[in-house]
């Protein structure tokens, strides 16, 4: 392809250049943010992370976003070794050490730390957690809506790996999305265990059919809390909603479709293997939902 799109595809911004990065309560200039070869992280996928975006000063559903990154911590049984305060305490030392007010996304990574001996078992983790905040001025920047492909990976059941958890671990995800890139389209849809039409590799997922908004019934994907907050605003704005098993066939009949996550609120699909969408622009229902979340989150 030659016009790759992604659904957190951001403009440039030369200011990302000069950020400062939260590393274990210390900020580091970019060039300098650093974490070991032995960390658990970084050898096994071991830890678990959270996106969450500014608006007008104002981290979006800030609550949302820590009571999940502890939920999730507490599931693989990691201790994050701060307190819910001394978190978002540093969410905001490092928002104001790199003077952000607005169009800013952060990534809070927590990982279960340095080994001792670089093998699996967590007892080799030692020294305690690693926590990372990285910051960044952002504003997606899209020049079409996106293109999705079907692929053979599946989100799986919980006893494999909970696809509710946001972990490190993604791999899963990143062969889905090289494979619906080797397909020619921007990002990979992915089914359930039961052939269902699920999420994407990256976000959330929802067609509008006939006026009515469907997504997945919420078993094998992310919990996501921009995918809840539109579920929400269509239930509060007599919009139709429904979580629900629906099928290929279903897809490509939509009116509309998009997408749903932290960074990107609702992305428009055009296409789906190979299937127009609808106009193959943004809908309707989508720019309503758009316009009900924008003024929910103050944008």
């Amino acid at each position: 392809m030659t016009d790759d799109v992604s659904t957190h595809q951001a403009e440039e911004d030369a200011r990302n250049e000069a950020i400062l990065i939260w590393v274990n309560g210390a900020l580091r200039p970019k060039s300098e943010a650093f974490v070991s070869v032995y960390d658990s992280g970084f050898m096994l996928g071991d830890g678990v992370w959270e996106g969450i975006r500014l608006y007008n000063n104002r981290w979006t559903f800030l609550d949302e976003h820590m009571d999940r990154l502890f939920e999730a911590a507490k599931a693989i049984d990691l201790d994050i070794g701060m307190a819910r305060d001394e978190l978002i305490a540093a969410v905001l030392e490092t928002q104001a050490a790199n003077q952000m007010t607005t169009d800013a996304h952060a990534r809070l990574m927590v990982t279960r730390g340095i080994k001792t001996r670089p093998f699996q078992h967590p007892r080799l983790s030692r020294q305690g957690p690693t926590v990372v905040i990285i910051m960044e001025h952002s504003r997606q920047k899209l020049p079409r809506p996106i293109r999705l492909a079907t692929v053979p990976h599946l989100r799986g059941l919980p006893m494999t790996q909970d696809p509710k958890l946001n972990s490190h671990s993604k791999l899963n995800c990143i062969l889905a999305c090289i494979a619906a890139e080797k397909a020619g389209a921007d990002e990979a849809l992915m089914l359930d265990v039961h052939g269902f039409v699920n999420t994407t590799n990256a976000c959330n997922f929802f067609v509008v059919k006939k006026g009515q908004v469907w997504t997945s019934t919420g078993d094998y994907c992310m919990n996501g809390i921009t995918r809840q907050k539109v579920i929400d605003l269509c239930r509060s704005n007599d919009i139709p909603v429904f979580e629900r098993n629906f099928t290929l066939v279903d897809t490509y009949s939509a009116d509309e479709a998009f997408l749903t996550g932290t960074f990107g609120a609702q992305t428009p699909v055009g296409v789906i293997d190979g299937r127009q969408i609808g106009t193959g622009q943004i809908g309707p229902v989508t720019e309503r939902i758009r316009g009900l979340y924008k003024t929910l989150v103050g944008a």
